[in-house]
């Protein structure tokens, strides 16, 4: 449990730390944005996702690997097959956390207020697709949760899909695409991270993972993508202080 205190504390520290720059007007602003625009906002988003046929396509073949998979001994080999405790209990609190729905659309909220307090626009913005994103996310793993509503190896209820690993791939995708390989490639290694402790918990089946993993990144990489700011075909990111010299700003980039 030290590591779940640990990670608490960061938390709350990362909430003091946005509270010096965002006053109750941001806080009061974002309220609003969340009441008038938010449910049109993932309407919008989530017709985008669900509408294209690569999408919907990449959906049925993790589904029906998935349900190949549940439906045969491979889910149960693979989890036979896992070392079970491959984390350390704290390891293992500290990836169930990081993993969380809940914590990601609490830390995304985090990041809008800061980025509207400190007038970083493209960041604010970035944030508002990233809790869109998240909550299209959530609400068809969730949604599924209760309609397939399938046994853990735990034995405890709701296993299909990973919420967590959906989510955490979600995550990592709207990062890639707004920031490139640089922040998505150890975001989307956090994200394995997630899916492996939830299967070597014994929490989810590697079929639970797998979709999880392939709804995430679908719906991830399409409103980032939607919402992704470009000038004459370069990306809009912000500066990255270097060294013993500090900027803030944007940067124009074009990857080849």
């Amino acid at each position: 449990m030290g590591m779940i205190k640990y990670f608490s504390i960061i938390l709350i520290l990362a909430v003091l730390e946005h509270a010096v720059y965002a006053d109750s007007n941001d806080i009061g602003a974002f309220g609003s944005r969340l009441i008038n625009e938010f449910p049109s906002t993932v309407i919008s988003d989530a017709c985008s996702t669900f509408t294209r046929t690569d999408n919907l396509a990449a959906l049925l073949i993790a589904g029906g690997a998935s349900i190949a998979l549940h439906n045969t001994d491979a889910d149960k080999n693979i989890n036979d097959n896992l070392h079970h405790r491959a984390f350390e209990d704290s390891t293992s609190d500290f990836f169930d956390i990081a993993g969380n729905p809940g914590v990601h659309l609490g830390a995304t909220g985090i990041w809008y207020l800061y980025s509207s307090g400190t007038g970083d626009s493209a960041g604010k913005e970035n944030a508002w697709t990233m809790l869109s994103a998240l909550a299209i996310t959530d609400a068809a793993a969730f949604s599924l949760k209760y309609i397939v509503d399938t046994e853990r190896p735990n034995d405890h209820s709701h296993a299909f899909p990973s919420a967590h690993t959906a989510s955490s791939f979600c995550a990592a995708s709207v990062l890639d695409e707004f920031y490139g390989p640089e922040i998505g490639i150890p975001a989307y290694i956090g994200a394995a991270f997630v899916g492996w402790r939830m299967m070597d918990a014994g929490d989810h089946w590697a079929s639970d993972v797998l979709f999880g993993g392939t709804l995430g990144y679908v719906v991830g990489h399409t409103v980032g993508g939607k919402h992704k700011i470009e000038i004459a075909g370069f990306n809009i990111e912000p500066m990255i202080p270097v060294g013993q010299y500090p900027a803030n700003g944007i940067v124009l980039v074009k990857r080849f």
